[in-house]
């Protein structure tokens, strides 16, 4: 574990822990507030993310910042990050290696940032942060609690963009998050 934020992002950067470093362009580490109580967990970079170096910053996180606008969750005041810190080549979901070789980056980010609240987006993030016991489809609009932080999980952003139909469900997702954000202030 990393007990600074140097430290993890010097070890990010130098990792070759797994393939995945082979092709980047650049680490994604996250980003926003490191102070936040609300933290956002994807799978892995896209290309854009790849390019820019910043979770989010492609067509799924447009749709995400358009989401946050219209429930009032200023992007700045939270923290987003991925289970993986390289992008998988042609956007595929991170492999278990590449996914446990990241684990401890992202278990350092949490520690960190010691959020109240993280809204896990998709599958790969439930799977990775929960466990494989969990699905999406039947965990996604409900609360589970962990070591003392609440953990929503729902669609990823990008499975919004394939299927319209998710895109209320994300939108309740977030709308009670922020409702509950709001009981803590």
């Amino acid at each position: 574990m990393y007990n600074n934020w140097e430290e993890l992002e010097e070890a990010c950067k130098n990792c070759k822990k797994c393939k995945l470093c082979s092709n980047r362009t650049n680490v994604v580490i996250g980003t926003g507030n490191k102070n936040a109580k609300l933290m956002f967990i994807g799978e892995g970079p896209g290309a854009d993310e790849d390019r820019e170096g910043i979770p989010f910053v492609g067509k799924a996180g447009k749709l995400m910042n358009m989401a946050f606008q219209g429930i009032g969750i200023n992007r700045e005041e939270v923290y987003i990050a991925n289970i993986v810190k390289c992008r998988p080549p042609a956007n595929r979901n991170p492999e278990k290696d590449e996914a446990d070789a990241c684990l401890d980056y992202l278990r350092s980010q949490v520690m960190l940032v010691q959020p109240k609240i993280i809204v896990l987006l998709g599958s790969v993030a439930l799977k990775n942060i929960l466990g494989e016991e969990y699905g999406i489809t039947a965990s996604r609009g409900k609360w589970i609690e962990k070591k003392q932080i609440k953990y929503m999980p729902t669609w990823h952003p990008a499975a919004l963009l394939r299927d319209e139909n998710k895109k209320m469900d994300f939108w309740k997702d977030l709308k009670e998050v922020k409702k509950y954000m709001d009981s803590l202030m």
